[in-house]
């Protein structure tokens, strides 16, 4: 399990237990966090679950694929150097106490 904390557009944060294996979408969508769509279903053809990650934890994350990246170029939101895809991150004992911030639209 891995505590990762949500922080939505309006600046709430919701924690969550997430068990080992599971990705951060997958989370969220689970749990009704708003702002983390999933439209595709973690199959990494929609960008619905841009997010940010903290900047001091991106070290712990695998480097984004290249098909990632290129998902990315198409979020709706602004794309930052901490842009990620939800359903590319997958829980690890490693990401507890990670934060993620929803942007404020995927759409």
């Amino acid at each position: 399990m891995a505590s990762i904390h949500y922080v939505d557009p309006t600046g709430e944060t919701i924690t969550l237990d997430l068990p080992e294996g599971h990705n951060l979408m997958q989370g969220a969508v689970q749990n009704g966090i708003e702002g983390i769509i999933g439209e595709c279903g973690g199959s990494m053809v929609c960008a619905t679950c841009h997010c940010y990650v903290d900047p001091d934890r991106l070290s712990d994350l695998d480097p984004p694929s290249d098909e990632e990246l290129e998902m990315l170029e198409d979020v709706a939101a602004e794309r930052k150097p901490n842009s990620r895809l939800a359903c590319q991150i997958k829980v690890t004992a490693s990401l507890d106490g990670l934060t993620i911030v929803i942007p404020n639209t995927q759409e």
